[in-house]
């Protein structure tokens, strides 16, 4: 069943290679399937290279827009999927950084999962907030003044956090509702 909760909202996905493909092809779906607009921004024009449990090569995606040339102005709310070497390239480009440290400080909504969580700590946007990640990252959000918790999803204000892809279908449905709000 189609809902269109999300018409007229513009959802950005912040994503580059080695992108955990499930990460990001299910909320895309979830988000488009309730009425959103959905960009896929990156560092570069052209393809990104997603990847099956981080180490098999999945699909291909055409960049929509590149990070540079794009503003948290531009979008209502932003998704960050994990895998590994995803997060791991987008943390040390300054551009993708201020991209994400926009949304959280302007308290637009941003759905993270698994890995993702690594762009926030970047962004030094977790002190005294309260998330779930995949457990090898759960030091550097503690390190970075967060709070860390097991849990399927996790909503903390505008931030909302699942830890895995067996967590995609509470994920989903949480970024909708709070997307919609």
């Amino acid at each position: 069943m189609t809902t269109e909760t999300l018409t007229g909202r513009r959802i950005a996905i912040l994503a580059t290679d080695g992108v955990e493909q499930v990460e990001l092809v299910q909320p895309r779906e979830a988000v488009e399937n309730a009425g959103a607009s959905v960009t896929l921004v990156s560092l570069d024009h052209g393809d990104i290279q997603a990847m099956e449990g981080d180490v098999n090569a999945a699909d291909t995606f055409t960049v929509d827009s590149v990070v540079a040339d794009v503003s948290a102005d531009d979008f209502d709310a932003l998704i960050l999927p994990g895998g590994t070497t995803n997060p791991d390239q987008l943390r040390v480009d300054a551009d993708a950084v201020e991209f994400v440290r926009s949304f959280v400080q302007a308290r637009k909504p941003v759905g993270v999962i698994c890995h993702g969580a690594w762009t926030l700590v970047e962004a030094d946007v977790l002190k005294g907030r309260t998330l779930t990640s995949y457990p090898s990252i759960r030091t550097d959000i503690r390190n970075a003044g967060g709070t860390v918790v097991d849990e399927e999803v996790v909503v903390d204000g505008n931030l909302i956090s699942s830890r895995n892809p067996d967590d995609l279908p509470a994920f989903c449905a949480k970024i909708v509702e709070h997307f919609s709000a």
